[in-house]
Formats: structure tokens, sequence, C-alpha cells
């Protein structure tokens, strides 16, 4: 599910490639550290192909667009495994980044 928040800026990306038809990126995302591992990069590759899904169903050409699940690998903040952290700080570290490949 995409956060209606998320769905905004995601909708000023669609404008962003609509008006640049040769920019090619990366979506990133990326998890908390609660959870094994594992299950972190899966839900993380999860999530970044949910929004490639929403872009390409705003018209985006799949072959523009690359999903990349980094789980946990790229905090933002202390909150690793076995650190104690609030919700907000853990909250940080689910995002997804988007980093342009070609333009």
């Amino acid at each position: 599910n995409i956060r209606k928040d998320a769905a905004e800026i995601l909708d000023e990306l669609v404008r962003i490639m609509r008006d640049n038809p040769t920019l090619e990126i990366e979506l990133g995302s990326h998890t908390d550290s609660r959870g094994s591992d594992i299950y972190n990069l899966d839900l993380s590759q999860r999530r970044a192909k949910s929004v490639v899904n929403y872009l390409v169903n705003r018209g985006i050409s799949r072959d523009r667009l690359r999903a990349k699940g980094y789980g946990e690998t790229q905090l933002l903040n202390r909150c690793k495994n076995g650190v104690k952290c609030s919700a907000q700080q853990h909250q940080m570290n689910r995002r997804t980044e988007f980093k342009v490949i070609k333009y």
C-alpha cells in the first residue's frame, strides 16, 4: 500500500519523468531493523516493486525503473539490531529513495 503522503511525492516524480523522457531511476527501498535480516531484505524488495508498479500504473515505462531492496543495510540512525529505539526513530529508516541512473 502506498500512503497518501507518499503518493503525493510519487505523483510529482511521475510529472518529472514525463517531462524528462530519457530519465531512468532506481527506486531503493529500506526497512527498519525490526524483523530478521532476510525478512527485511524481502520486504524492502516488495516495497520497491510496489513503487515501480505505482509509477507504471501512471504511465511510466517499466524499462525506465529499477526496483532495489536494501533491507536494513543502510540505516539512517543508530537503530540497528539489539538497540532500543522509539517508533519515530524506526520510521526514519523505512523509506524509498530515488537515484538517477541515466539522464
